[in-house]
């Protein structure tokens, strides 16, 4: 199957799940269960996954090479919802020097110390790089919003009513002006359903292999799932942007989670005309120099 045929293929199924208008957004208008009508088994799923992989790691290369743009990829959902999954079927094609993750777990007393995008500033993509944070400055707005306890931790001077906006105000801007100098931000949030993360909670108590991922916090969370629909919504109205759009993954599906996200980020390097660079004359010259001398070698 040509690239064309099978980026045409995946790519409008990407449209349904894009947002980059906040307003009038309501996350109960995305089903966590959707497919758009998708038919695949399992096999052909994995094929197209792992072609848009493979191109993922073509465009990797250029875009290291060309040294012009950096890739951020947000990922943000409830426990269980298939980020870890993700993240490793996605990017198992891209080298990994053109590649960091981070998984941002609870701040320290550093982290603390300062304000509250600072840890993450310091992790983002150089040029010609792609950085992932699994949970991110989102979680400023989120967990922090669902535990009133950890905002006290962090020591503001002054917490209004209106600091949720503010905060959310504070992104929105920083993302614009990340976009502007050149790092391409594509938010991911993986809808799972309530009964869903159930049923993949119950199969971790089960099998004896997934206890280590199985964590009693999990459950004391799933008491917050309102709240936590609720920051997560507020969250995507007020930061969707055309430059910095969110995607609702539909995350009850793995195979489908993936593909979505796979080619969600292929249509978005895609668009950056990607090349490797040209050189100049005089670089040419200092090449052929460099060929006639190691031929003349013995």
């Amino acid at each position: 199957m040509a690239r064309q045929e099978v980026l045409d293929r995946i790519q409008k199924y990407v449209d349904p799940f894009r947002v980059t208008r906040g307003k009038g957004f309501r996350l109960k208008s995305f089903d966590p269960g959707d497919t758009c009508g998708l038919q695949l088994g399992k096999g052909e799923a994995a094929d197209l996954l792992a072609r848009g992989t493979q191109w993922l790691a073509e465009e990797q290369d250029m875009l290291y090479a060309q040294d012009c743009w950096s890739l951020l990829l947000v990922f943000q959902a409830m426990d269980a919802a298939g980020k870890d999954g993700t993240i490793k079927h996605v990017m198992s094609g891209v080298n990994p020097q053109g590649c960091q993750v981070f998984s941002f777990k609870q701040p320290s007393r550093e982290d603390l110390d300062h304000d509250f995008m600072w840890r993450y500033v310091k992790c983002l993509p150089e040029r010609g790089r792609i950085g992932i944070f699994n949970r991110s400055y989102y979680e400023e707005v989120l967990v922090v919003r669902v535990h009133p306890e950890v905002l006290k931790r962090q020591r503001l001077p002054d917490v209004g009513k209106k600091i949720w906006d503010q905060r959310l105000s504070d992104i929105a801007h920083f993302e614009d002006y990340l976009t502007r100098q050149g790092t391409v931000i594509l938010k991911f949030f993986l809808h799972v359903s309530r009964a869903e993360q159930k049923r993949r909670f119950m199969q971790r108590l089960d099998r004896p292999q997934k206890h280590w991922k199985f964590s009693s916090a999990d459950i004391r969370e799933r008491g917050f799932w309102g709240d936590y629909m609720h920051a997560f919504e507020e969250a995507i109205r007020a930061t969707a942007a055309p430059r910095a759009p969110w995607f609702v993954v539909p995350a009850d599906n793995k195979w489908f989670t993936r593909l979505i996200v796979a080619a969600a980020i292929v249509e978005a390097v895609e668009k950056l005309d990607l090349s490797y660079p040209k050189i100049d004359a005089a670089k040419k010259k200092e090449l052929a120099a460099a060929r006639v001398a190691l031929a003349r070698e013995r």
